[in-house]
């Protein structure tokens, strides 16, 4: 199951009827049975939660979100949050797989230095593609923050093409891999 899909059941309480869902007529939403169980496509908030229901949820229930201990954890909390914060009818935040700004210019420089890099271009060369020739000092290149910059860069986008850029998702590669 994607990690993004929140495994749901319907609660055997009464809830307020703002944590209420009604599968059959909520606007826009898609519920389909498939082999494993019900699949639900839900439109709330200005975005579309997907959900997973062993049992067809009964109309007007409240659900309780099923939340696994394991290596998704971090990103089904995130989703579940963000259901959460649309019933209610609060801001959502960012989505679960969305990449911060830092982290999302880091990646890019990555590929363009890995690109570089395999088109022969020296980490000089790299250095002045990526931040300008006005910031490379003409002496003390080897010293220079840029160069090992520009090196780890280079590294970083040699291992996001061995992975075949699934690192892009692993929140584990920021602990890794700063600069």
């Amino acid at each position: 199951m994607l990690s993004t899909v929140l495994a749901v059941r319907s609660a055997n309480y009464l809830a307020p009827k703002s944590y209420q869902l009604d599968f059959e007529n909520l606007p826009g939403s898609e519920l389909r049975r498939a082999p494993d169980g019900w699949h639900a496509v839900v439109p709330l908030g200005g975005t579309c939660h997907r959900l997973w229901l062993c049992e067809h949820p009964t109309n007007g229930s409240a659900v309780v979100v099923d939340l696994p201990l394991d290596a998704s954890f971090e990103l089904r909390l995130g989703a579940a949050r963000r259901l959460w914060l649309a019933l209610e009818h609060r801001p959502l935040g960012m989505p679960p797989l969305a990449l911060p700004a830092l982290k999302q210019r880091r990646l890019i420089l990555a590929l363009r230095a890995v690109d570089g890099w395999q088109q022969g271009n020296s980490y000089r060369q790299i250095a002045q593609g990526l931040f300008g020739s006005h910031r490379i000092a003409e002496r003390g290149w080897k010293t220079d923050d840029l160069r090992s910059r520009t090196i780890r860069l280079v590294k970083l986008g040699r291992r996001l093409m061995r992975l075949r850029c699934r690192a892009w998702f692993d929140k584990g590669i920021s602990r890794n891999d700063s600069s």
